[in-house]
């Protein structure tokens, strides 16, 4: 997806009319405003927030430029309907949602700046950004010393628990040790070829797999090898990976070097004909960038994808396209961002105040039902129940449903064994 194409600003009146009929909406208990007189600004917000009798501000920060913004723009866009359809239905006790966006742009102490910008001197009541574990790491410190509320939308390797956070992505016994069992079941994977860009989360989820391979499957990992944000020149790995022959290519690899390693794989002859491959960072708006011809019939694990087939999601894909074009795409990470505004004011409402630690003490056990994925509901340690899917990568840039956990998967973000 494109870094130059922007957000529209979400409360224009034009763009409403396709959110007002949706079934997912809550339905309005009281007349417009009436919920804000119930509600005295005084009352919900004892912490000096950005809230008035009117309106509430909050912050999204995502890379909306460098390498990250193929994988954040979507987050951005997602989050922005969600807010818009909130708006359109009454707001949140009453009151309109105003976003104040940030650029982290690709770029790690950005973040952080960022971060401190909209807590200290915005006052956000609550913030929907990151997509990178690194740019979460560089942020956490932030919202735990200034307070403030972080929705994180990206699948990740866990190890994390924070007051200040609720994760509405996936942690690693939802995607990547489910992945791997379902590859060494399914497709007889024995040995493992684990490939990742050079940060934080793929290094973590590829120690976690590497103990999964060899402690629980009894495999082998034959190769290991990391690049850095943004590269582009995968020839020496191609060579290293024909080398060793792996059962199963294990790629977490990410942003804008994805376009360059499925093109120079397929150049190479290193296609879903020959070659297994299973990734955990790969979604459709990747492919967008990528080219699903250039990947077609090999794997990722996510918990959403656009093609599943169930109510909630037929709505959200047409309003998405409503708003964003009939050419774009949703992908897992999209989808997850699109959860937090949704969870965020169903917790202010049950907390009935916008205060941070009461946000965060009235966290667990919220429900989304209108969910495009299905269902979600946030665990005790703030992170969402949910189901793990394989989808097989189609040449038009989808991806078809293969395979999917039969329960909601329930987040354990410290597996015994694997820290």
């Amino acid at each position: 997806m494109s870094s130059s194409k922007r957000p529209e600003p979400p409360f224009s009146p034009d763009r409403r009319k396709f959110a007002l009929g949706m079934a997912s909406l809550p339905a309005l208990a009281l007349p417009f405003g009436a919920m804000a007189q119930s509600f005295p600004t005084a009352k919900v917000n004892t912490t000096g927030l950005a809230v008035t009798d009117k309106e509430v501000i909050v912050g999204q920060l995502h890379s909306a430029t460098g390498t990250m913004a193929i994988s954040e723009t979507g987050s951005i866009q997602a989050e922005r309907l969600a807010i818009e359809q909130i708006n359109a239905a009454g707001g949140i006790l009453g009151r309109q949602i105003k976003v104040v966006q940030e650029d982290g742009a690709s770029d790690w102490p950005t973040f952080a700046e960022k971060a401190k910008k909209l807590l200290v001197n915005d006052k956000v009541a609550a913030v929907f950004g990151c997509w990178t574990s690194a740019s979460r790491k560089a942020v956490l410190p932030v919202f735990e010393k200034e307070n403030g509320m972080l929705y994180y939308p990206t699948f990740y390797e866990g190890l994390e628990q924070s007051k200040n956070v609720i994760y509405t992505g996936q942690e690693a016994t939802q995607q990547i040790i489910w992945g791997l069992d379902w590859v060494n079941k399914e497709k007889n994977a024995k040995s493992f070829f684990l490939i990742g860009s050079d940060y934080i989360w793929p290094r973590t989820s590829n120690k976690i797999a590497r103990k999964h391979i060899e402690g629980h499957l009894k495999g082998k990992v034959v190769g290991e090898e990391y690049y850095p944000l943004g590269h582009t020149n995968f020839n020496s790995l191609i060579n290293k990976i024909k080398l060793a022959k792996p059962d199963c290519i294990y790629a977490v690899v990410v942003g804008g070097s994805n376009v360059a390693f499925y093109k120079q794989m397929k150049a190479a002859g290193i296609t879903s004909a020959k070659q297994l491959l299973l990734t955990i960072s790969v979604t459709e708006d990747e492919l967008l960038g990528i080219g699903g011809e250039n990947c077609a019939g090999f794997y990722a694990c996510m918990k959403y994808f656009q093609s599943l087939d169930n109510p909630n999601n037929k709505k959200f894909v047409e309003a998405f396209k409503a708003k964003y074009g009939a050419k774009a795409v949703i992908g897992d990470v999209t989808q997850a961002a699109y959860l937090g505004p949704w969870l965020w004011k169903a917790t202010v409402e049950k907390a009935g105040s916008f205060d941070v630690d009461k946000v965060a003490a009235a966290s667990p056990g919220i429900e989304f039902k209108g969910a495009p994925e299905g269902y979600v509901k946030i665990h005790e340690n703030h992170h969402l129940w949910s189901k793990a899917r394989i989808g097989e990568i189609l040449a038009d840039g989808q991806f078809k449903l293969i395979a999917e956990s039969p329960n909601l998967i329930e987040p354990d973000p410290f597996p015994k064994g694997y820290q």
